[in-house]
C-alpha cells in the first residue's frame, strides 16, 4: 500500500478481567470490512501475572499479530492494561501496541511515558486505528512514539457524530473470535448511540470529559439502519442484547429491530430519566423477558432534586414518578425491574439517610430488586477532582495514586478508591445506612431466586439452549493440546445465561481447565439435567441418579440444588 507497512494480522484485547467493552467488536467489524485480519479476545479469565503471560504467548502464538490493542475504557484496568503490555513487549519486541478508549484518552499525557506503549488513541478509535494498520505516517488522534522515541500528540481530527458514523457496525462475527467459548462471551451489548449531554459530579464520563477527551459536544444517536446491522448479525448469535443509552426512543429501537425476530430473546436495559409508558410496552411486547434498570442517582428525594437543582446530577425521576413507572412496568408479566442509586453523594444528612432506607424498603415491597453502592472516586468527574467542595475526601485523585491503589490490590479484588465525608459522625452514618441497604437488598434477591425443594417437588430441565462442540473449538486450538482437541464437549445455558461446560470424556491428567465441569463431574452433571428432561420429582431423579452414575442420595440432592440454584433446573 504505497510503500507503507501494513500491520496485520490485529489483535484487540480489553484491559480487565470478565468480558470487554463491546469497542473491540465494533473496531474488529470496521477493520475487516477494511481488509485488516482482526481478531479478538472478548473474555479474560486470568487473575495472576502468570496466567496472564501464559494466555498471552497462547494468543500470540495462534494469531501472529503484528499489532495488539489494548481497551482501557475503565480506570480501574489501568495497572492490568500496563501489566498486558509490558507482557507482550517481553513476549515479541516488534509488536506495536496500541491503547485506547476514555481512560486511555483522559490520562494520554502519563501513558506517554511508559515506553511499552507505541500509540495511544485518542477518543473514537476506527479512523485512527485503521490508520496505524495502514501504515500512514501521521494517523488521527493519536498520540504516537517518533524515532526517536518522543511521543507526538496530533490534534483530534476525528470525531464521531450523527452523520459520519455510518460504517459503525458490528459485522465478521464468524471471523473474529478465536473460540466459541468466547464468542458465547458476548452479552448481547449494542450501543444506539454516543456520548453524554449531562454533567453529573460523580461520573468521570460526564459531558465536559467527552468534549476534552473525545472532542465530541453532545450525544448523538446512530442511523436506524447502522443500529440495525447490529441486531443482524448479532441476533442469530446471542440470547439476549442489552442497552444503555437515554435517547432511545420505542419509535427508535422499532426501527432498528425491523425484520428481526426477537421474540425469543431476553433484553437488558439500563434506563436513567422518566421512563415513557411506550418505551416498556415496545420492550415487553418485542421480546420474551426484559429486565428493566433504573438509574434513580440516589435513594433520597430531597438528595436527589438539591443536586438536579445544582446541575449536578442527570435529570432523574422523583419519587412519585419513579412509582408510576414501576406501577406501568408491572401491567406487564415478562418485564421486572431493578432500581439502582449510589450511596454517599453530596448534601447527605440524617434525615436523608432514613429517606433512603424508606424508599428502598419500599421498593422491595413491590418485589423489584435495589442495586446500591457507595460514591466511587473515578478520575476527571467533579468529586473526585474538587472534593473539599463537598466537605468530601478521595482516597484517590491522581494517575499515580490510582495505579498504586490497583497495583496493591490482590488478585480477585475489585475494589476501587472512595469518596468518603469529612465529617466522621456522618462518614459513620452513611457507611451504617449503606451496609443496612446491602443487607435489606441481598436477603430480597436470595429470596426471590430461592426454590425450596423436597423429594416432591417436580422440578424440570428449562435449559433452552444445549450445544456440542469439540474442546480445541470450544476453548480454542491455542488453548487445547492436539491428544484432546477432538473430544466433545456439551455446553448447556441456563435462562439466565449461566453455563456449564462438560467434557465427560477428559481426565484432568490429560487436560485441565477451570471452566470445564471434567470427568465423572461432567457426567453427573449431564445425567442430572437428562433426569428432568420431563417433570419429574426430586425423589425418583435422585434414584435415577443412584443407578445411572452411582451417586449416593446425599450427593444427588446436593448436584440437583446445584442446578436449581444456577437456573438450569425450575420448578414444573
Amino acid at each position: 500500500m504505497n510503500g507503507r507497512r501494513v500491520l496485520s494480522p490485529v489483535l484487540l484485547v480489553g484491559a480487565g478481567t470478565g468480558e470487554a467493552t463491546c469497542g473491540i467488536l465494533y473496531l474488529a467489524s470496521y477493520l475487516r470490512r477494511a481488509g485488516i485480519e482482526a481478531f479478538v479476545r472478548l473474555y479474560d479469565g486470568d487473575q495472576t501475572e502468570e496466567e496472564v503471560a501464559r494466555s498471552l504467548e497462547a494468543l500470540v502464538a495462534r494469531v501472529r499479530p503484528r499489532l495488539v490493542g489494548i481497551s482501557l475504557k475503565w480506570f480501574h484496568h489501568v495497572h492490568r492494561a500496563l501489566l498486558l503490555a509490558r507482557t507482550l513487549r517481553e513476549i515479541d519486541p516488534d509488536i506495536r501496541i496500541v491503547v485506547g478508549g476514555n481512560t486511555a484518552s483522559y490520562w494520554w499525557r502519563e501513558l506517554k511515558e511508559i515506553d511499552c506503549i507505541d500509540h495511544i488513541v485518542l477518543g473514537d478509535g476506527e479512523r485512527p486505528l485503521l490508520a496505524l494498520c495502514q501504515g500512514e505516517p501521521s494517523p488521527p488522534n493519536c498520540v504516537t512514539r517518533a524515532p526517536d522515541g518522543t511521543p507526538r500528540r496530533l490534534p483530534l481530527e476525528y470525531v464521531q457524530g450523527a452523520t459520519n458514523s455510518e460504517d459503525v457496525y458490528y459485522s465478521h462475527f464468524s471471523d473474529i473470535f478465536l473460540s466459541h467459548q468466547d464468542r458465547h462471551a458476548f452479552s448481547g451489548w449494542v450501543a444506539p448511540g454516543k456520548g453524554c449531554g449531562e454533567n453529573c459530579l460523580y461520573c468521570g464520563g460526564a459531558r465536559g470529559n467527552q468534549k476534552a477527551a473525545f472532542g465530541r459536544a453532545k450525544p448523538f444517536l446512530r442511523s436506524e439502519e447502522s443500529v440495525r446491522r447490529d441486531h443482524q448479525e448479532i441476533a442469530p448469535r446471542t440470547w439476549q442484547l442489552r442497552y444503555d443509552f437515554s435517547g432511545s426512543s420505542a419509535a427508535f429501537l422499532q426501527g432498528t429491530w425491523a425484520g428481526v425476530d426477537l421474540s425469543r430473546h431476553s433484553c437488558m436495559y439500563f434506563l436513567w430519566g422518566v421512563a415513557r409508558m411506550e418505551l416498556i410496552d415496545a420492550l415487553a411486547g418485542t421480546f420474551e423477558h426484559v429486565h428493566m434498570v433504573l438509574d434513580i442517582g440516589c435513594f433520597s428525594d430531597q438528595q436527589r432534586q438539591e443536586q438536579m437543582r445544582r446541575g449536578l446530577l442527570k435529570p432523574c425521576a422523583t419519587d412519585q414518578q419513579l412509582f408510576e413507572i414501576i406501577d406501568n412496568c408491572r401491567r406487564h408479566k415478562n418485564l421486572d425491574v431493578e432500581v439502582s442509586g449510589i450511596a454517599g453523594l453530596p448534601f447527605a444528612s440524617a434525615a436523608t439517610l432514613k429517606e433512603e432506607v424508606r424508599l428502598v424498603e419500599r421498593i422491595i415491597g413491590l418485589d423489584c430488586l435495589v442495586g446500591y453502592q457507595r460514591l466511587e472516586a473515578q478520575p476527571g468527574a467533579l468529586a473526585t477532582e474538587h472534593p473539599a467542595r463537598f466537605d468530601m475526601v478521595s482516597e484517590a485523585r491522581t494517575f499515580t495514586e490510582f495505579l498504586e491503589y490497583f497495583e496493591q490490590r490482590e488478585p480477585g479484588d475489585m475494589s476501587v478508591p472512595m469518596l468518603r465525608f469529612n465529617d466522621v459522625a456522618l462518614e459513620k452514618a452513611v457507611q451504617r445506612t449503606s451496609e443496612h441497604v446491602d443487607a435489606l437488598a441481598r436477603k430480597h434477591e436470595e429470596k426471590k431466586r430461592r426454590v425450596a425443594i423436597n423429594g416432591r417437588t417436580r422440578l424440570l430441565n428449562t435449559s433452552p439452549s444445549t450445544l456440542q462442540f469439540k474442546l480445541g473449538e470450544w476453548l480454542g486450538a491455542h488453548q487445547v493440546p492436539a491428544k484432546v482437541a477432538q473430544e466433545p464437549v456439551t455446553v448447556v445455558r441456563s435462562v439466565e445465561g449461566t453455563r456449564l461446560a462438560c467434557a465427560p470424556s477428559v481426565s484432568q491428567r490429560k487436560f485441565s481447565d477451570p471452566t470445564l465441569d471434567q470427568g465423572e463431574d461432567g457426567r453427573i452433571l449431564l445425567a442430572a439435567l437428562a433426569a428432568f428432561e420431563r417433570p419429574t420429582t426430586v425423589a425418583s431423579a435422585v434414584t435415577q441418579l443412584g443407578t445411572k452414575v452411582r451417586l449416593d442420595p446425599h450427593s444427588a440432592h446436593d448436584v440437583i440444588e446445584h442446578l436449581v440454584n444456577g437456573r438450569f433446573l425450575q420448578p414444573a
